[in-house]
């Protein structure tokens, strides 16, 4: 979380530091100028990740986007103005929450929304035509076996990548059941505010002093540019058949009770005002899910069930249960988990992982689930990869994700080998004088 704000601080300072700077022209590709500013932002965004990274890389990375915005427009390759807007908004929201409200954004950046998104409008769009005509070209490269092992054959030993220790696990979730009586009260607790707002009370009042949504109660249940895919699919689902000032019916997702008012709609976008009502989990609930899962578990050890078999009974994570329980790293989509990612989905399982043996099956431990709902979960420990030279056998996946980038990094360099003997492009040398990585046929007058 801190290193994201940190490039997020970096990335608004250099928005500021871009406006201050005394702009020239350093390269055109075609019709599109590439200003100093514009390297420079670019330039100390990206060194907030790479510290190796060059003002000379980010120049050819910007000459490259250029390009790809020369070729989209013979190609009629566009972007709508949803899709724009659909962007800005998923980065505003995450700019927000990292800040903690809109006020807070606004106060740092000295300026408000509105005149923010106008700011990074033309680039975005232009990073989004960019990225959708770079699909076109390279989405469909595939890799072959015998290419990966062509491309793994020819890294001396030396150069072949070091491999952390890897784990490969399963586990299972046991969370409390809701009582009916626990949801009864809650949905009676929606219904009479949200009777309140139809007799003429203030939804953004009574969002903040009662709404459970930690996310808006603060700023009166209120979430502006809400686009598709932001939201649990119960959520979208009444949100956007709603008509502006439309209050919706109650209705529930894994979050609890909900009712929502639309402020307006923007196109593929949504202002909305909600209040959350979180049925209440008992301690005796707790304490239920805690004996099952203890009996699930003294099950597993005695050899009377499997723990894959308990997975696919009796675990509650739906996203694992029908894999008899095996988790998925999503940073790799893969099966191996580095001790960083693992640290990540819960701290307080790093410890565990490193004193683990393979085959070996924890007792149930307690832990937050992403909604903040307590549960146990039951982990094995599948197998664990030792620090090692990349090699096929155990590292075939990465390989071959290795061996697909560095063809379509090729097939990139003759793109742009081929593309610019027919495009003009002028680069002043007199500011970085750049040896770039690829063939770019220059201008000299």
């Amino acid at each position: 979380m801190k290193k994201h704000f940190t490039i997020l601080l970096i990335l608004i300072c250099s928005i500021i530091h871009a406006q201050t700077l005394i702009d020239q022209v350093i390269a055109i590709v075609g019709k599109h100028p590439i200003l100093l500013s514009e390297v420079e932002m670019n330039y100390r965004e990206k060194l907030a990740e790479d510290s190796s990274i060059s003002k000379c890389s980010v120049l050819e990375e910007l000459m490259y986007q250029k390009l790809l915005l020369v070729q989209a427009d013979k190609d009629s390759v566009t972007v709508t103005d949803n899709e724009v807007d659909a962007e800005i908004g998923r980065r505003l929201a995450y700019y927000i929450n990292m800040f903690g409200s809109e006020e807070k954004f606004e106060e740092f950046y000295g300026k408000k929304i509105n005149v923010f998104k106008d700011e990074v409008r033309s680039n975005i769009k232009e990073q989004l035509i960019a990225q959708k005509m770079q699909q076109k070209m390279t989405g469909e490269i595939k890799i072959s076996p015998s290419e990966v092992k062509l491309f793994y054959n020819n890294i001396p030993y030396d150069s072949l990548p070091l491999i952390p220790t890897e784990y490969e696990w399963s586990q299972i979730v046991i969370q409390p059941h809701v009582s009916a009586e626990a949801k009864q009260l809650a949905k009676e607790q929606i219904e009479a505010y949200r009777k309140r707002v139809l007799n003429g009370e203030s939804m953004n009042v009574l969002a903040a002093l009662y709404s459970e949504d930690p996310g808006s109660a603060k700023n009166g249940g209120k979430y502006e540019n809400v686009a598709r895919g932001m939201m649990v699919p119960e959520f979208e689902a009444v949100a956007f058949k709603l008509k502006s000032g439309e209050i919706s019916e109650v209705f529930e997702t894994p979050y609890g009770y909900h009712f929502i008012q639309l402020i307006a709609r923007k196109g593929e976008l949504v202002d909305l005002r909600h209040i959350l009502v979180i049925p209440k989990i008992q301690n005796i609930d707790i304490y239920t899910a805690k004996q099952r899962a203890d009996s699930i578990h003294n099950a597993i050890e005695t050899g009377s069930i499997s723990f894959e078999k308990c997975a696919q009974l009796f675990s509650t994570a739906k996203d694992t249960k029908h894999n008899n329980g095996i988790m998925i790293n999503p940073a790799t989509a893969s099966v191996k988990w580095e001790i960083e990612d693992i640290a990540k989905l819960d701290q307080n399982m790093v410890v565990l992982f490193e004193k683990m043996q393979k085959d070996s099956i924890t007792k149930p431990i307690q832990f937050a689930a992403q909604d903040n709902k307590i549960g146990y979960r039951i982990i094995k420990l599948n197998n664990i990869t030792h620090p090692h030279r990349a090699n096929l056998q155990e590292d075939y996946q990465k390989l071959s994700q290795l061996a697909q980038l560095d063809k379509q990094k090729k097939i990139i360099k003759k793109w742009i080998a081929q593309k610019s003997m027919s495009t003009y492009i002028k680069v002043d040398k007199d500011i970085y004088n750049c040896n770039f990585s690829s063939y770019w046929k220059i201008t000299n007058n």
